[in-house]
């Protein structure tokens, strides 16, 4: 693989992400998928989908877990259902995540991912040592599968994500870098944190957003625009990437589901921006 392919996010059912035809209309060569319900979790389902992807020439590079009942209504109801973090559905949810790693061994992929969610600040608590106990256990699981877990950023600082990977001591935890989650979340500066993490990134998001009011951050959320509208900085981002030696998939993440052919325009043009800028940068 070259550095920096272009990537977008996809599904293969989940409804989330962009259509593979239009991955395909783009001539996109990587994705992330989005992992399929529980129903069509199946071999077949990895033989048609890995099938159709490679007859396209398209590489799946990593694929998410999500779960029934999680909600981005409000940054309050994200914390109460986002995740491996929420302790009423932890136990059913890590077991859907060693599915999930089932499922990604089937598509040849060697990465899974996923919001853990809002991991509790006290690092001497029962819940935060009880989600500790559970990262390895899923962690552990990933490994026997040959592969690696990558957690994406936003919910957390870079101070305290990195605490949380330090304190689950295992060597298969790492990073996927969303720029546009730490202004959403309001949890730091999206450059500043990447240059803090940068040695445990090994996937990334290029996805943008504008800060919420300075006395709403934290609380409320900021809001995504396209590639290049808000407050990242593409250019500055996509520097600070090769100075971090990351050179793998800039994966293209445009949350509009409910307007696809908005979301088909917006990645469209955030595939020739990242193209102009990866010609001027690497």
């Amino acid at each position: 693989m070259s550095s920096w392919p272009i990537g977008v996010f996809t599904s293969v059912d989940a409804g989330l992400g962009v259509r593979l035809d239009v991955v395909q209309e783009l001539n996109i060569p990587t994705v992330q998928i989005h992992a399929p319900h529980k129903a069509t979790r199946t071999e077949e389902t990895a033989k048609s989908f890995l099938a159709e992807t490679s007859a396209a020439g398209i590489q799946i590079t990593c694929v998410f877990g999500g779960f029934d009942g999680e909600s981005y209504a409000s940054i309050e109801e994200t914390a109460r259902t986002v995740g491996l973090v929420p302790q009423s559905t932890r136990q059913a949810r890590l077991q859907e995540m060693k599915e999930i790693s089932d499922f990604t061994k089937l598509l040849n992929v060697d990465t899974v991912a996923l919001h853990i969610g809002f991991v509790p600040e006290d690092r001497n608590g029962e819940d935060y040592k009880d989600l500790l106990a559970v990262t390895r256990e899923l962690l552990d699981h990933v490994k026997s599968n040959g592969q690696s877990l990558n957690l994406e950023t936003g919910q957390e600082t870079a101070d305290h994500l990195l605490d949380f990977i330090k304190d689950v001591e295992r060597d298969n935890l790492f990073i996927n870098f969303d720029p546009a989650n730490m202004i959403l979340y309001g949890t730091g500066d999206p450059i500043e944190a990447l240059k803090k993490v940068g040695h445990l990134v090994r996937s990334v998001h290029c996805k943008d957003a504008t800060w919420a009011a300075e006395s709403e951050r934290g609380t409320g959320w900021g809001r995504e625009v396209a590639l290049g509208q808000g407050d990242v900085g593409m250019e500055t981002y996509l520097r600070t990437l090769k100075e971090i030696g990351y050179t793998g998939p800039l994966t293209i993440e445009r949350e509009i589901p409910e307007d696809r052919e908005q979301q088909k325009a917006d990645v469209g043009a955030a595939v020739r921006l990242l193209e102009e800028i990866r010609s001027q940068t690497l």
